[in-house]
């Protein structure tokens, strides 16, 4: 009974403990966040891409496309912003955990274990970039398709640093149904092989 109690109080002093380290991650990203539409844009492009794709009239497709231009713009130009904004942080406090799990301050009881949140959404800043400037000149399509993954991407890591991997992964299959394996493979080759040596490094 006595060690039926001890476990029971471990469990309860480990979910206090887990809780009150995501409401401060929680926290942090929000109050960068709040000083842009990233979030609105990503919605406008992802239902704005759904419509064109669904469009059958050709000359009525190609003018959402050229309208939503606009957005891919601002909102690689916000996430820039707010990527140098966070670059301003404590390294200590944006580490992420490597472990499927989410332990409390396991980032702090297993530094090998991490990686930093700043260089991964550098990493994202500049694939959305990438993608956004269309150098390698991708059809209509193909660019939206490559920048929703990057997109995807992006925002697994933000609930990663949240949450866990395990959740973040969860989140982006029901959100998107899209797992973090497809997201990754769909990004540009250079934001996978750098996002994959953060990770796996």
């Amino acid at each position: 009974m006595d060690m039926f109690i001890l476990a029971l109080l471990a469990g309860g002093a480990a979910y206090i403990l887990k809780t009150k380290d995501e409401r401060r991650r929680i926290g942090l990203l929000a109050s960068h966040l709040g000083h842009y539409q990233i979030e609105k844009l990503m919605e406008t492009l992802t239902q704005g891409y759904l419509r064109a794709l669904g469009e059958e009239d050709a000359n009525r497709r190609e003018q959402i496309w050229q309208l939503l231009a606009s957005s891919e713009t601002r909102l690689s130009e916000q996430f820039s912003s707010f990527v140098a904004e966070l670059a301003a942080l404590d390294a200590l406090d944006v580490q992420i955990s490597k472990l499927p799990l989410a332990i409390p301050y396991g980032d702090r009881l297993f530094p090998s274990l991490t990686f930093d949140l700043r260089q991964a959404l550098a990493i994202h800043a500049k694939g959305i970039r990438r993608v956004v400037d269309n150098a390698d000149n991708r059809p209509s399509k193909a660019k939206a398709f490559t920048l929703s993954a990057e997109l995807f991407l992006m925002q697994h890591t933000c609930h990663w640093f949240c949450k866990s991997k395990t959740i973040a992964s969860a989140r982006i299959m029901l959100r998107h149904q899209t797992t973090y394996e497809q997201a990754l493979a769909a990004a540009t080759p250079e934001t996978r092989r750098a996002y994959e040596a953060l990770v796996n490094g």
